[in-house]
């Protein structure tokens, strides 16, 4: 038995990947799967997966992709104003898409755009494919909240699992080594819950909207 890194709750009896033998847990109650800790991936293999990406702003499908997200999860809350990418991986094509709207965007990645002003706080923060990486995930998500102005927005993307663990264990997404934790939109109601936050929308596939609580 381990606790959940989300509720803390008492999950399961370890679930083992029939093929490639990793260590998976999940909580009956946030929902959340998650990767046994001792098998998280090295900063070193994290670090060699990401530059294996090749996402560049010349590849139509990859931005078709983040123009749907910004559609969906970010004009629909946010005009204009300031926003934080991230996670922004090697090649920020967000931030790039966001400033052909008009958006005051900055990026932020730990492994390739660390240079950030902390103090400096947000309208809203975009996460892409971002937090499935996150080995301490309530840290991270604390994170990013702590640089939102109050009633600022936090959209993230991700894909939600199926809460089914024969459709787990074939799913292309548990595939990346570098994908620790899997979330559904019950999750993310516990973590709005824990870090005051208001989840407004979700389309239990792939993105949801949180707005900043005030205090």
């Amino acid at each position: 038995m381990i606790a959940c890194p989300i509720c803390e709750c008492q999950t399961t009896i370890p679930w083992v990947h029939p093929k490639r033998k990793t260590v998976y847990h999940q909580c009956h109650q946030c929902e959340a799967i998650f990767m046994d800790p001792k098998e998280y991936p090295s900063k070193e293999i994290e670090l060699k997966k990401y530059l294996e990406h090749e996402n560049d702003i010349t590849n139509e499908g990859y931005v078709n992709f983040l123009e749907n997200f910004i559609d969906a999860a970010v004009h629909p809350y946010l005009q204009s104003g300031s926003i934080l990418d991230f996670g922004s991986g090697p090649n920020p094509v967000l931030s790039v898409l966001l400033k052909r709207r008009g958006y005051h965007v900055a990026i932020y990645d730990p492994f390739f755009h660390r240079d950030m002003d902390i103090s400096l706080k947000y309208d809203m923060i975009t996460a892409t494919e971002v937090i499935e990486h996150f080995h301490n995930p309530i840290v991270s998500f604390k994170e990013m909240i702590d640089m939102l102005k109050p009633e600022g927005y936090l959209s993230i993307m991700t894909l939600f699992h199926h809460n089914d663990m024969d459709h787990f264990k074939d799913w292309f997404y548990q595939r990346d080594p570098t994908h620790v934790i899997f979330y559904r939109p019950k999750t993310l109601s516990f973590i709005a819950d824990k870090l005051e936050l208001i989840l407004i929308e979700h389309n239990d596939y792939r993105y949801a909207v949180f707005q900043k609580r005030t205090k």
